[in-house]
């Protein structure tokens, strides 16, 4: 029997009997509707109603559309766009014709850029989002939810190496896996990984990173993880291929890190750890690097702090939370950690979901036989305004490569950075 995954989501389900396809819409409906769009910024879409009635944009030309198919529908997008119309498009009572991707790019470009980033601004929308902490109980919840849906979901759509983060593409035509394997040679360069040193890493995902350092770099590695589909899957990866001895995956909450290593990296784990928890991380890293360590982080952001949009945060991803490179700053300013380097791979991570979107919608049969058919839509939806997020400046991915301050031995280049990424197997 099928999972009703939407449920499990937080998704409510809606039967309106009362509520008439046929009716037409009103002139006042018409009227807010309207005010919505332009609180948004006008953005050239069209909207079509249950009855057939259509709003054209005011001013452009619109190339895709939203279509609204009840009244209860119209009003609860009115009353909470950023979360009613993910909700409502799961649940099939919404849809978007034209290219999915295009449309939220749209909105996206333009919805009015916030004037101000104050601590202040976003703890109250962090209030009123109703955001779900993350402490050492509330991050193995959160995890729990987005991480522990099956590996056989996440195997339908990712890389071999389940690489669920930003792939590197110096060449956009490049494959996904490709891609991918560019990306841990990337992380692994800038690091300056030398045969028997040692790393700690911080979030760990399925291992990838941690295997191919082991594989590749000669290091030793230990991972620390609190999804235990994730660790399960690490470490049968890891045995089969004969590196058990040289890496240790731990199912664990990354504050409990403990020993010296010569470097820290964490790739697509700060989303998850917020940014009132920085101090801690921060205080984590400068007990664990030796003298002479470095480390990066790898993590989503944003140019002005706001939190992820109510309905990202509650359905897909809770507790999550880009940071601004200011807020990153939280992590290194109190423990005189140099920063090195820092380097933007928007688009990069665009084009990786790129890759994701077609592969999923491929696999979206096979989804709806695990879940539901609300799940599939939610998570079309997710991957398509992801690819619209990063398109369209919303969202940023930085690394951040950073050191003790008494490290010198830096590149005087990035050369280092751009050599063959082919290895032998």
């Amino acid at each position: 029997m099928k999972q009703e995954k939407a449920e499990n989501l937080g998704i409510p389900s809606f039967s309106s009997p009362a509520l008439k396809r046929h009716s037409q819409v009103a002139t006042p409906e018409r009227w807010l509707m309207r005010q919505l769009l332009r609180s948004l910024g006008d953005p050239p879409i069209r909207v079509r109603f249950w009855d057939g009635a259509e709003m054209e944009p005011c001013p452009g030309e619109a190339r895709t559309a939203v279509v609204i198919h009840d009244r209860l529908a119209l009003w609860r997008l009115i009353s909470h766009p950023m979360l009613h119309f993910g909700d409502d498009y799961s649940l099939g009572r919404l849809d978007v014709e034209g290219d999915l991707v295009e449309f939220l790019d749209t909105v996206f470009r333009h919805r009015p850029r916030l004037r101000s980033s104050s601590p202040t601004r976003r703890q109250l929308m962090e209030r009123l989002q109703r955001v779900r902490r993350n402490t050492l109980r509330g991050s193995r919840e959160n995890i729990h939810h987005h991480y522990d849906i099956g590996n056989a979901f996440y195997r339908l759509w990712l890389d071999h190496e389940m690489q669920y983060t930003c792939a590197y593409f110096p060449d956009p035509d490049m494959t996904l896996e490709a891609a991918q394997r560019a990306k841990l040679d990337h992380v692994c360069r800038k690091l300056q990984l030398k045969p028997g040193e040692t790393v700690v890493e911080a979030g760990c995902g399925w291992g990838g990173l941690a295997r191919h350092m082991a594989r590749y770099y000669g290091v030793r590695v230990k991972a620390y993880n609190i999804s235990t589909e994730q660790v399960a899957y690490a470490r049968e990866r890891a045995a089969q291929e004969g590196l058990a001895d040289r890496v240790e995956y731990v199912l664990d909450d990354y504050r409990t890190i403990a020993g010296e290593y010569d470097a820290f990296v964490s790739v697509g784990m700060l989303e998850h750890v917020g940014a009132e928890q920085y101090h801690v991380l921060g205080g984590v890293i400068d007990r664990a690097l030796k003298p002479g360590g470095r480390g990066l982080i790898h993590s989503i952001g944003q140019n002005q702090a706001q939190p992820m949009s109510a309905w990202a945060e509650r359905r897909i991803f809770p507790g999550a939370y880009p940071p601004t490179l200011r807020e990153m700053m939280m992590i290194f300013e109190p423990y005189d950690l140099s920063v090195l380097d820092v380097e933007n791979l928007r688009l990069h991570y665009a084009r990786t979901l790129e890759h994701w979107l077609q592969r999923y919608e491929a696999s979206e049969p096979e989804v709806e036989q695990m879940f539901d058919a609300h799940f599939v839509r939610a998570w079309r939806l997710y991957l398509a305004s992801s690819i619209a997020s990063f398109t369209s400046g919303s969202l940023q991915l930085f690394q951040v490569l950073f050191a003790r301050p008494q490290h010198n031995g830096l590149p005087w280049s990035r050369a280092h950075l751009y050599r063959d990424h082919n290895h032998k197997e």
